[in-house]
């Protein structure tokens, strides 16, 4: 498995995780994993049935919000937003690079009321640049 990027103290992204790298993740800590990635994306990634399973017997919680190339819709960063509300503590989001997990994230930040050059430079110390989608943080956060 590749390290977990740490966006903050509440979430982290990845690119794909396997089932079993799920015991691993516990002991890091994490408490919930948020699969970002549509089953069959990809021949010869593992099922995100075969996740859920997986996290749910080590005892931690599982949310799967699928995100296509197609982009975002509003029920996606709702879910989003709900599953980071749930979550009992650190959340893992993956997807195939963990680009679309912080992009959902940033997004769902917003719309709870974060602040856009928060969640920006959040993801920028994480490795990603989100700048082509703060208009519409601003937008969700209020703050256009």
């Amino acid at each position: 498995m590749t390290s977990p990027r740490r966006v903050d103290d509440s979430i982290s992204v990845a690119p794909q995780i396997a089932p079993e790298d799920i015991a691993l993740l516990a002991e890091q800590g994490f408490s919930y994993v948020i699969n970002n990635r549509p089953d069959e994306e990809e021949m010869g990634q593992p099922e995100g049935e075969a996740i859920r399973a997986a996290a749910e017997a080590a005892g931690l919680g599982y949310a799967a919000i699928p995100v296509t190339h197609a982009g975002f819709s509003s029920a996606q960063v709702e879910a989003m937003a709900a599953a980071l509300a749930e979550a009992k503590g650190p959340v893992l989001a993956y997807c195939r690079s963990g680009t679309r997990s912080c992009n959902l994230w940033a997004l769902a930040e917003a719309a709870r009321g974060g602040d856009p050059a928060e969640i920006t430079a959040k993801a920028a110390q994480a490795g990603y640049d989100i700048s082509g989608i703060r208009p519409l943080l601003d937008q969700l956060s209020g703050r256009a």
